[in-house]
């Protein structure tokens, strides 16, 4: 008699005789990619190792003494973290927050961040040769976080590094 174990392997081995093979996926070394979304006027894109998730605005609740654009902090699963106006820390101006905002949530040392956006774009990828100067996207602070773009459909889209914004003394002291 043939233990449950044998049975599973022979309807294994079948199966795998019939299955219809997928082809292989190949994945262009010449492509960026990465999560669009608008700050501003700005439309810029995070690599995706930057992103950690996109979610809705979470409840925030105020903290007492903190620089203007730190909301406050939010809970997401039980984690607590900071939410930061990126628009108000890069421009001085507040997002207008509305109904199914989205945030983007960041990974930084000492646990995430979340930071607001005024539109979210989903994900976005470029061809290498797409890549073009980052002229008036990289004016002002931005020029700190953006040192290049990707032309598509007509639009400039900067590259914002999140990891360096994480690393930014500014933006680690949210005390006022």
């Amino acid at each position: 008699m043939r233990s449950p174990f044998d049975i599973l392997e022979v309807y294994e081995r079948r199966s795998l005789a019939h299955a219809v093979q997928l082809p292989e996926r190949q994945f262009a070394t010449d492509v960026w990619r990465g999560v669009g979304y608008r700050v501003g006027q700005r439309r810029l894109v995070s690599d995706f190792r930057e992103v950690v998730e996109i979610v809705p605005m979470p409840p925030v609740t105020p903290v007492p003494g903190a620089q203007p654009w730190l909301l406050g902090v939010g809970n997401l699963r039980g984690n607590l973290f900071p939410v930061v106006d990126l628009k108000q820390f890069m421009e001085g101006r507040r997002t207008v927050l509305h109904e199914g905002q989205r945030v983007l949530i960041m990974r930084q040392a000492g646990g995430d961040v979340a930071l607001t956006i005024d539109e979210l774009f989903g994900q976005r990828s470029f061809e290498l040769a797409q890549a073009t100067a980052p002229g008036e996207i990289a004016q002002g602070r931005y020029g700190h976080f953006v040192d290049r773009a990707f032309r598509a459909e007509e639009q400039d889209w900067g590259v914002f590094s999140l990891s360096l914004l994480s690393r930014t003394p500014e933006f680690r002291q949210a005390a006022a």
